[in-house]
């Protein structure tokens, strides 16, 4: 038995998530298909982060165990040919020790959400960003961002679906930056709690409209409530962006 590791990018706008799901197509089944179609049984791919419908990846990474004599650029030119017209792609293939593991080998991922900072609605991008007509002021949301940064219960920006033992996450990076029409909030943490990040962005887009303050998100984090939460921002702007297995991550 081999396990090869993988680098997953996909458009999130078709499936249901990461995750496979009884009520709609996903990821996950997308390559498992893929990949019995190519060594035979019912082979089990994990993750390094489930994303939910609608979320995109540039750099997700996964790990399959297959008993197959192949090498790792026949596997990926053979995922890559069994997936289309799928709109996922894996872009590098390795092997790994027995032990790695792409989900409890991860010490950080890295996500980032875009939004299209304009009046003119979406052409070319519906679905792939997040387009919000009122002003931005993302220096703010900048300032803003920088309370949540640290460990704190995140209870406020949690769903109320989230399944995580604990609220507590220690995050590293909140940054928002600006070119042009283009906002992007980058995140990074060990871990994430269901639906934090477009939580956090959400209401980094009240304070950079100035319904919000900077001290009315930080009364927010400090309420520990989800119903002190002020929006949810949607999925269309959210990337998985890289897993890091660096041991000083």
């Amino acid at each position: 038995m081999t396990r090869f590791a993988f680098t997953v990018e996909y458009d999130g706008r078709p499936y249901m998530g990461w995750q496979r799901q009884a009520h709609g197509p996903s990821v996950q089944q997308c390559i498992e298909e893929a990949l019995g179609r190519i060594a035979g049984g019912a082979p089990i791919v994990h993750c390094a982060g489930r994303t939910d419908a609608g979320v995109h990846a540039l750099g997700m990474r996964a790990h399959v165990d297959l008993d197959k004599a192949i090498t790792p650029f026949r596997l990926m030119e053979a995922l890559n040919a069994h997936l289309r017209p799928e709109p996922i792609a894996i872009l590098t293939c390795e092997i790994v020790p027995e032990d790695w593991h792409a989900r409890f080998s991860c010490v950080a991922r890295a996500y980032e959400y875009r939004i299209l900072n304009r009046r003119a609605p979406l052409t070319f991008e519906s679905g792939l960003v997040w387009r919000v007509p009122q002003v931005l002021d993302a220096e703010r949301m900048h300032e803003a961002a920088q309370a949540l940064v640290g460990r704190h219960d995140f209870t406020t920006f949690r769903s109320a679906q989230c399944q995580a033992d604990s609220p507590h996450r220690t995050l590293a990076r909140l940054d928002v930056v600006r070119i042009g029409e283009r906002i992007t909030v980058h995140a990074k943490a060990r871990s994430f709690l269901h639906h934090q990040v477009r939580s956090m962005v959400g209401c980094l887009a009240l304070v950079g409209t100035g319904t919000w303050s900077p001290d009315d998100l930080k009364a927010a984090l400090d309420a520990r409530n989800r119903a002190a939460l002020g929006h949810n921002a949607p999925p269309d702007g959210l990337y998985f962006i890289a897993a890091d297995y660096s041991l000083t991550a």
